[in-house]
């Protein structure tokens, strides 16, 4: 499977922003997808997991914020994101279990 994640960018605190992680080569919605991010000078931390199911969990810090969800229709699985904060700064990834896609960048000014 080859994961592409598109829709970061530059965004107001508060503001919102929608990224999509599309998939060829599989069929997302038979696998398990989480969202990652990497915040500056911290580690890799996973933000919100969708499992096969459609059972959702989420870290602390995004709880309330942002929603995971899939698009069957179209082999994608976003991460809507509102209410942002600085501290959401970060290169975010789609992975699944066995792979991740490229990072795409969320900066949110203050």
């Amino acid at each position: 499977v080859q994961l592409q994640a598109s829709g970061g960018g530059l965004v107001r605190v508060g503001g919102s922003l929608r990224l999509s992680c599309v998939a060829s080569g599989s069929i997302l919605s038979r696998k398990i997808v989480a969202w990652h991010r990497q915040r500056p000078g911290k580690q890799r931390e996973m933000v919100a997991v969708i499992t096969l199911s459609g059972a959702v969990n989420y870290a602390d810090l995004v709880e309330g914020r942002f929603t995971i969800s899939r698009d069957n229709a179209k082999n994608t699985v976003n991460l809507q994101m509102t209410n942002l904060k600085p501290e959401d700064t970060a290169v975010y990834s789609c992975c699944t279990a066995s792979t991740c896609g490229p990072r795409t960048q969320v900066t949110v000014s203050s």
